[in-house]
């Protein structure tokens, strides 16, 4: 639970900071941005995923760019169903998805892990290092 506080802590700082940097992207009341963090930070770890997998075509063709606009399209939707949550087209879409992306990478980078270490929020310290070697041409009889 304190993870998912914090992940959502670090979005709707993101948010907010991208409504401060970019003209177009708005919200009446703190609540609303706080429903809109919610409601990208969601949408982003259920329906992302599959987006990016069935456009997984284009995103090799445009080399990841089409990332962007799939950022850009969940910012939109957030938009149409938070009322008070405002997007002024496709184009502050696109710029705020990036915005937000780089301000949650850069946030996220803060948080200290109980060893005192800095990780990303999405570190899990319960993954072990898996130790082995690599078998070459040269080592096979």
């Amino acid at each position: 639970m304190k993870e998912f506080l914090i992940r959502w802590f670090v979005t709707t700082l993101a948010v907010l900071g991208a409504t401060w940097l970019i003209p177009g992207l708005s919200y009446d009341t703190t609540g609303t941005l706080l429903g809109a963090a919610l409601l990208l930070g969601i949408i982003n770890a259920l329906v992302r995923p599959v987006l990016l997998l069935l456009s997984l075509p284009f995103i090799i063709v445009t080399m990841g760019f089409f990332i962007l606009v799939i950022n850009a399209l969940l910012i939109l939707f957030v938009a149409k169903v938070i009322p008070g949550f405002h997007v002024a087209g496709f184009w502050t879409a696109l710029f705020a998805g990036i915005v937000i992306g780089l301000i949650s990478w850069v946030l996220s980078s803060f948080f200290r892990a109980s060893d005192g270490t800095l990780h990303p929020v999405t570190y899990h310290p319960s993954i072990k290092q898996v130790q082995g070697r690599v078998i070459g041409e040269d080592s096979q009889g």
